[in-house]
């Protein structure tokens, strides 16, 4: 990181940035003819005037480590910010408007287009350098266990030489203890905004750890339901993926964003402790992402099984269908046999029942032997048929 710069002297001899330049300056509209005063856009308007910011979530001054004031606006933040040559102002915001974001643009001089990506959010983690002023936009990620889903967050963090500004598009990281958690260590919070930045990096990776527990549990829970047959796991292996995919996206580009942090601290001569937690984040981080690339590879390979053993499944129900409709045509075949043996006794004795005076045999004496030995005849060679068919 750069050294401090001087603040810019003003006119009238008190330490101020009225004499600095923002390069996030819109053109102001031409004023109407009735008008005698032209319209101000946000943009234009004076850094020490923006509104009341609802949407800051704590904005403190520090010397020495020690905080030595909370201002309630941003207007208080950068006048007191002024009178203090060798302070460092820590503004959190919290979804802040467009107008909130455009005063602090031209208050401390940030470029364009991190004003427009912190206004826009849905920003890749990166890290880029705007002249003095570092820009981050980190992937914050918590585990809920009620719903057993990783809730995203990004938070997109201004660290200049004497500032750092976070703007928060989401509930995670819970930045209110990272200040705590400073203040408490004033040595640590004295080494300046490096600091800062290093203290947040640090509890966005830490806060990866529990999503990790989270998801290896998940994972367990998984694996027991594919193997148990349950029918929803498919689609909890793919919302998972899901999850894991942009997780994924929040940790891998960290690896190098963090490298390339350090190899600034070491060109910048930032103290030499610092760059040794820095490391520590930086293994924290690979870990985690090794951990994250594990876990899709672990679902994916997951999800392959699940498909095979549905697969099997539906072959056995398929199988079992088959065997049943066989059974059932075994089934036919006997009673159709047997219907067909009796049937032919049945036809004979119809035919001879009928109530008719002349009929051939009806007087025969024989008649009443051939008509059962018929009978007999075609009921035994229709069993010899079907028998050798194996339909009995």
């Amino acid at each position: 990181m750069p050294q401090r710069r001087a603040r810019p002297t003003s006119k009238n001899g008190s330490n101020g940035r009225d004499g600095r330049t923002s390069g996030w300056r819109r053109t102001p509209a031409p004023p109407p003819a009735p008008s005698p005063k032209p319209p101000v856009s946000a943009a234009d308007a004076p850094p020490s005037e923006p509104s009341d910011a609802g949407s800051v979530v704590q904005a403190a001054l520090y010397r020495d480590g020690v905080r030595v004031s909370a201002p309630d606006t941003l207007a208080d933040t950068f006048r007191e910010l002024r009178e203090q040559p060798s302070g460092m102002a820590w503004i959190g915001l919290a979804r802040p408007t467009e107008r909130e974001l455009l005063s602090l643009a031209a208050e401390f001089d940030l470029h364009p287009l991190a004003v427009e990506d912190a206004m826009e959010a849905h920003q890749r983690p990166k890290l880029e350098r705007y002249g003095e002023t570092l820009f981050v936009v980190l992937s914050a990620a918590r585990y809920l266990d009620t719903t057993e889903e990783v809730d995203f967050g990004e938070l997109h963090v201004f660290v200049g030489p004497d500032f750092v500004i976070t703007v928060r598009h989401g509930a995670a990281p819970d930045l209110s203890a990272v200040r705590q958690r400073m203040e408490e260590s004033p040595e640590l919070l004295k080494l300046g905004p490096e600091a800062v930045l290093y203290a947040i990096l640090d509890a966005v990776v830490d806060g990866y750890a529990p999503v990790v527990a989270g998801v290896q549990i998940d994972i367990d829970e998984i694996e027991t339901e594919v193997f148990r047959g349950d029918p929803e796991v498919s689609r909890r292996i793919y919302e998972l993926s899901r999850e894991m995919v942009e997780f994924q996206r929040a940790t891998r580009p960290l690896v190098g964003m963090l490298h390339s942090l350090m190899a600034g601290f070491a060109k910048y001569g930032t103290d030499e402790e610092l760059q040794r937690y820095l490391r520590d984040v930086a293994d924290h981080v690979t870990h985690t992402s090794e951990r994250v690339d594990g876990f899709r590879q672990a679902l994916t390979d997951i999800l392959t099984v699940n498909a095979t053993l549905v697969t099997q499944q539906q072959n056995a129900e398929m199988r079992a269908l088959a065997e049943a409709g066989f059974e059932q045509n075994e089934e036919i075949k006997k009673i159709s046999s047997w219907a067909a043996i009796l049937f032919a006794p049945t036809l004979v004795g119809t035919i001879y029942g009928m109530n008719f005076d002349r009929m051939p045999e009806l007087h025969w004496v024989l008649g009443y032997p051939f008509a059962i030995i018929l009978m007999a005849v075609v009921c035994t060679s229709l069993y010899v048929i079907f028998k050798r068919k194996d339909w009995l």
